[in-house]
């Protein structure tokens, strides 16, 4: 329940754990005792249909739900519709975090005046400048009671929480980012903008704890284990010229620029060396993206020929880009494997459809999808193998999209499978992932390293 001491309380629940069902169940309970009658969840894109199914199979109290998704009409045209709905149900509004700030938007969620307001994936909000968190303070501090949902409060240092619990509850770490970086955080690096140690952690933890309870996977379930393979994928000696072209290319511009080097333009160097290892030769003229390199593709036929054709199993295959995706749909159709496909532009609102049949329908043995747009709040237990084709830089979409397959429901052993160009970018990111860092925000001063 909601500690009286506090408005907010954090649930620190790893994937898997039931933090959707945990916060229904707080959400019934407040309802049911008259300290709640409207709550705004707010939660990444790919997730705010889920809420309306989840309430469906999970609630035992009278609610009425909207997820808000679409145009900002469309939205708006929702929200309006549940506040005009009977009362004598919970009122429930989803929506994503993106869209929180947009105007038109923000003012009418503060006129919906949510007595209930949920973080889900609060690590969302994490940079305490982003256009989204301020939002969220701004609409929590018109809330009654706050609560987060996460299994990773803490993605890449210690500064994460600050933005969550300003949220929260700004009484336990106050609201000044600097102040709070000043007293927990040692800061060095290019012009001493990273942290690069820590004071007084104990007493951080103790804070964070003192409204927030943390469950762990190895504490509150019996999942079975995981396996982590990896199919080193190697370049024949026309396809290495080509690669280690762009890797000189991209290093040699990078050198140039100097002290005015950006993590942007570092990333960008890079996804043009991913892409490569995925297959595609990104023209300079921005062309479309022409397929060159094989290797992947044919590892991907005979994970698709030995675990699908030949063992019956259903599968969850992971890439990035969008091109990765199409060339994978024509080797699924050519193989005559159905499948379900969720990218970036299949509409929030059509993906619980696309979860469902792979879920149950036995004809459906794939669930093809980018990391980016799938990797949170999808339950896909039908599968116990994943398959990595490319992976992101991010270290919490990665450990997300892990827990698609290894969740409650889950009864085999979970097998992870990473296809990676041999001495390419694709190992220096399993690397850099394995080691937990986020690559985006420690580039700029190791770049180099990842054009050796």
């Amino acid at each position: 329940m909601i500690r009286d001491v506090s408005a907010g309380f954090g649930l620190l629940m790893e994937m898997g754990c039931g933090k959707s069902l945990t916060a229904i169940a707080i959400m019934g309970a407040a309802y049911e005792r008259g300290a709640i009658k409207r709550v705004l969840i707010v939660a990444p894109a790919s997730v705010v249909s889920v809420w309306p199914r989840e309430l469906e199979e999970s609630a035992a109290f009278p609610y009425k739900a909207a997820a808000l998704t679409g145009t900002k009409a469309k939205r708006l045209k929702a929200l309006q519709a549940l506040q005009d709905a009977r009362e004598d149900a919970l009122k429930v509004a989803a929506i994503n975090y993106e869209a929180t700030w947009r105007d038109g938007l923000l003012e009418a969620l503060l006129a919906y005046d949510a007595d209930l307001i949920v973080a889900d994936e609060s690590q969302r909000i994490k940079d305490h400048a982003a256009k989204s968190s301020k939002a969220i303070h701004e609409l929590g501090e018109r809330a009654r009671y706050r609560l987060i949902l996460t299994g990773t409060p803490v993605q890449n240092n210690a500064v994460d929480v600050f933005s969550q619990y300003k949220f929260l509850d700004s009484s336990i770490f106050g609201n000044s980012f600097y102040s709070f970086r000043g007293a927990y955080c040692k800061m060095g690096g290019f012009e001493r903008r990273q942290v690069v140690g820590y004071r007084d952690l104990d007493g951080l933890i103790g804070k964070v704890h003192s409204i927030a309870y943390r469950v762990t996977k190895a504490e509150a379930l019996d999942l079975p284990e995981q396996t982590f393979e990896t199919r080193v994928i190697p370049m024949e000696k026309a396809d290495r010229r080509i690669y280690d072209d762009l890797r000189r290319e991209g290093y040699a511009e990078l050198d140039e620029m100097g002290a005015s080097i950006t993590a942007a333009t570092v990333l960008t160097k890079l996804l043009r060396l991913q892409q490569f290892t995925g297959g595609f030769l990104q023209p300079d003229d921005g062309a479309k993206p022409v397929f060159r390199f094989d290797g992947k593709l044919a590892a991907l036929e005979d994970i698709l020929t030995d675990y699908v054709l030949g063992e019956g199993k259903k599968i969850v295959i992971f890439c990035r880009f969008l091109a990765e995706l199409e060339k994978i749909e024509e080797l699924l159709k050519r193989l005559r494997i159905g499948y379900g496909c969720i990218y970036g532009d299949v509409k929030i609102s059509d993906r619980g459809d696309v979860v469902k049949a792979f879920q149950e329908d036995p004809e459906v043995m794939v669930c093809l999808a980018q990391i980016d747009s799938a990797g949170l709040g999808l339950t896909l237990t039908a599968a116990d193998t994943c398959v990595y084709y490319s992976l992101t830089f991010n270290y919490g979409t990665y450990t997300q999209s892990l827990a698609r397959i290894h969740r409650i429901g889950q009864v085999n052993r979970c097998t992870y499978i990473h296809l990676l160009a041999e001495d390419t970018i694709d190992q220096k990111i399993m690397t850099a992932l394995s080691a937990k860092e986020e690559l985006a925000h420690t580039i700029v001063d190791d770049w180099r390293k990842y054009f050796e």
